[in-house]
């Protein structure tokens, strides 16, 4: 049977290149994001196999009503997520820490409990969690940023000891990217697109295609195989 893959955050940046990336590769693709007609347009370039569900992992009726909708996961990629401000830490607020961890701690718990039973009645399920080099390296203004990926990390890691101490055939990865050039920065500072470019500009970028590749690479490997942990960098960053 068709293997499906599941992946959040997929309307736009590295979760729509990881659409096209595991669609190329025979999954069928389910796509969930709250961008519903962006979401469309990227289901339409990866065929008929695919497939575009309106979702928000911080709210969980929309989880629970994404979920209902899937008779079938072998990988869940956990995809969503994203930065808020870059402020020190006097000078954050709540209101963008929550947003963080709902987003890039809770959105995976929500998502991983509800896809579970699916992925281990699947006998090859597959966990691939999307942290970030702020997970390795804490860094000036990323207080909470920082913490919501050491979080994410750290969820990562107990998943998969908990899965291997339960006897179910689940693999978990966790990949860290470094610099990627997506809209990242353009949400991380509120749409100043002036400020999101200087990030980027006269650097060395990865492609949301590169992590693409990474996640296409990890589905691809034989039942036994699990990675643990995938850094990726752009050659300049340290």
């Amino acid at each position: 049977m068709t293997k499906v893959a599941v992946i959040t955050g997929a309307s736009s940046g590295i979760g729509a290149a990881a659409a096209r990336a595991l669609a190329g590769d025979g999954f069928q693709v389910i796509l969930g994001a709250r961008r519903l007609s962006k979401l469309q347009e990227v289901a339409q370039e990866c065929g008929e196999n695919a497939q575009a569900l309106e979702l928000d992992v911080t709210d969980d009726v929309s989880v629970k009503a994404f979920v209902e909708q899937i008779k079938r996961c072998d990988v869940l990629v956990n995809n969503a997520g994203g930065a808020k401000g870059l402020d020190p830490l006097t000078e954050t607020t709540i209101e963008q820490w929550e947003w963080m961890y709902q987003t890039n701690v809770l959105g995976t718990v929500r998502m991983t409990q509800a896809l579970l039973p699916k992925l281990r009645a699947s006998g090859d399920g597959l966990i691939i969690n999307l942290g970030s080099k702020a997970a390795l390296d804490p860094y000036v203004g990323g207080s909470g940023y920082n913490a919501a990926k050491f979080g994410l990390k750290a969820l990562t890691r107990v998943t998969r000891l908990e899965e291997i101490e339960a006897g179910h055939p689940v693999r978990v990865t966790e990949i860290d990217p470094g610099r990627v050039a997506t809209d990242f920065s353009l949400v991380r500072f509120d749409g100043d697109e002036q400020r999101a470019a200087a990030v980027y500009a006269d650097k060395l970028n990865l492609t949301a295609e590169d992590v693409a590749e990474a996640i296409r690479w990890v589905a691809s490997l034989p039942a036994h195989m699990n990675v643990d942990t995938m850094n990726l960098m752009p050659r300049d960053q340290a």
